[in-house]
């Protein structure tokens, strides 16, 4: 399973940490990652909030799971993106739509 986890915090080292000790990884992707997940999977210089760039990359490297894990991205409708675009909706995704994801990310 390839895996593409979109953040560049704490949160998402922590993810990748646990991700890849699964047998069922095959390779495990952080946009854009940090100098940790750097050691754990493939940083990929994507900013969080560039969907057309994202989804190029899924497409490319044959994503099965996306997981995102800062707010901006959910709060302006990555997940919605997703779920509109016949190549991406059965990609599997973790996060809500934009309209939960507002209910805490809204300012």
């Amino acid at each position: 399973m390839n895996v593409l986890i979109i953040g560049s915090g704490g949160r998402e080292h922590a993810l990748a940490w646990k991700i890849i000790q699964s047998p069922k990884l095959s390779k495990l992707f952080i946009a854009p990652g940090n100098a940790g997940t750097e050691t754990l999977g493939t940083n990929v210089n994507i900013g969080v909030s560039d969907f057309q760039k994202i989804k190029t990359l899924v497409i490319n490297e044959k994503i099965d799971l996306v997981i995102v894990g800062p707010e901006v991205p959910l709060v302006e409708g990555i997940h919605d993106f997703f779920l509109a675009d016949v190549e991406l909706k059965k990609v599997g995704f973790i996060g809500p739509i934009k309209q939960a994801a507002m209910l805490e990310g809204r300012c």
